[in-house]
């Protein structure tokens, strides 16, 4: 691409001045279809310390990179330059999960970046933005497309984890919480595949289920006498169930937590309990030995007393939660411990192998309307750099390739010690910690180049 026409490809706000000029000048670029409609590039930062770095860490297998939106999507690139390239000797396969390039592909670059995962094993997600309304019309999109998350649970199945990132000097909103709590989603089914309606009038309620090759069943529900109301059919699956099954005791196995499964079988006896006894029985069949040889243990909880007993506990578990119980729980945990910035989402599925990992956030809508106006911004990158560390730790421990595994828990302590040691923070944080003035909180930039100094330092003490 010629030189000029590079210069207008680019959008202004994502590099310094210095950056746009040594874009024009590098002889290394790699053209991405960007969100913003314009041709991205590697950022020549990256290039420059990739070609001087004396050492580089060899990622033996790829991993799948799903771009995304708006503050996140620039935050996404500036990890890569500052803490992937540099470091990593890695197969990137690139997806732009961007709004805009979702609608120019209808959507088949969601559908393709799940196969891609499901070939390679592990993906990496930057925040990505779930339309409505006002996105069509601000986007002129086709159509209101559904939430990428929910098409990639869909095409992998499996569960969502997610897990407090715990820094003790930011203060909890539970003070007795200080060890992680995992929420284990079972994000399938119930009430997020429900059909409802209203009912205009009196009438009878009735379900049928009718069997392959056999005659309807009907199983009456309600008499409405006087008025109408309304009505909700919901469902799962033993195979889904099953899966969520497996997925949160390998996990517990994994982190050597105790796992909790909490539902209402007192009320859904057959429905909740179908939930109950999956679990029994494969913990006892499967998993019973091993977690005993680990000294943690399974047991099913109600959870009304499970969130009980959460509030008053000091953490270090896992609870696995029905859908709509999980979607609930897993922001309580996250407030509770600081922060949503301060959270990791990671899918896994039964196998334990399928693995994508994302910030539990959006995509900060708020700091890019500032960031376009030229403003400086103090986003918490926290969960996004966790979104990178998950990956490359799964990658490393399917890989065998321990010295992955350790960049990446390098990376963690960094993010964790620049704030925790050398107090420095983004507002979000300042904010938790009843401080509020400009010389009380850094900027995203100015927080990143601190935790780049600190994993300098750890990794040039490691050599």
């Amino acid at each position: 691409m010629p030189a000029a026409a590079l210069a207008s490809a680019i959008p202004r706000s994502l590099f310094s001045s210095s950056l746009r000029r040594a874009a024009l000048t590098s002889t290394t670029i790699r053209p991405i279809r960007a969100s913003f409609g314009a041709i991205q590039t590697i950022s020549p930062f990256a290039v420059r310390t990739m070609a001087s770095s004396a050492h580089k860490i060899k990622v033996k297998n790829p991993v799948v990179e799903l771009d995304g939106d708006e503050m996140t999507r620039i935050i996404w690139q500036v990890i890569k330059d500052k803490f992937i390239h540099p470091y990593l000797d890695i197969d990137l396969k690139y997806y732009d999960l961007g709004l805009e390039y979702r609608d120019e592909t209808n959507d088949q670059v969601t559908i393709d970046a799940a196969e891609a995962i499901k070939k390679y094993s592990v993906g990496v997600k930057c925040a990505t933005i779930t339309p409505d309304e006002a996105r069509v019309e601000e986007f002129k999109l086709k159509q209101m497309w559904l939430s990428p998350n929910g098409t990639i649970r869909n095409a992998l199945g499996g569960t969502v984890f997610r897990e407090p990132i715990v820094i003790p000097r930011i203060p909890r909103l539970v003070p007795g919480w200080k060890k992680p709590i995992i929420i284990g989603r079972h994000a399938f089914g119930d009430q997020y595949r429900a059909k409802d309606a209203v009912l205009p009038g009196p009438g009878k309620l009735s379900m049928v289920f009718t069997p392959e090759g056999g005659k309807p069943e009907e199983i009456e529900v309600y008499q409405f006498k006087e008025g109408g109301g309304v009505a909700q059919t919901q469902y799962n699956t033993d195979e889904s169930i099953t899966g969520f099954a497996h997925a949160s005791f390998k996990l517990a196995i994994d982190k050597e937590l105790p796992l909790y499964m909490s539902t209402k079988n007192t009320i859904l006896k057959k429905y909740d309990g179908r939930f109950k006894d999956i679990f029994q029985e494969i913990y006892e069949t499967t998993y019973k030995k091993e977690f005993e040889a680990k000294k943690i243990w399974y047991e099913h909880r109600l959870i009304d007393d499970m969130v009980a007993q959460m509030i008053k506990s000091s953490g270090g578990y896992i609870m696995a939660l029905k859908n709509y119980d999980g979607d609930v729980q897993s922001d309580i945990v996250a407030q509770g411990f600081g922060s949503l910035g301060l959270m990791t989402s990671v899918l896994i599925t039964p196998d334990g192998k399928t693995f994508e990992s994302e910030a539990a956030h959006g995509t900060v809508t708020r700091h890019y309307r500032e960031h376009q106006k030229g403003n400086e911004t103090s986003t918490n990158p926290i969960a996004s750099i966790f979104a990178w560390t998950r990956g490359l730790i799964q990658r490393g421990k399917l890989d065998d390739t321990p010295d992955v595994v350790a960049f990446a828990e390098s990376l963690e302590k960094a993010c964790i010690d620049t704030v925790d040691v050398d107090g420095i923070m983004t507002k979000d944080l300042a904010l938790a910690t009843g401080k509020s003035e400009r010389k009380d909180y850094a900027t995203t930039n100015e927080y990143l180049d601190a935790v780049e100094r600190r994993l300098k330092r750890t990794l040039k003490e490691k050599l």
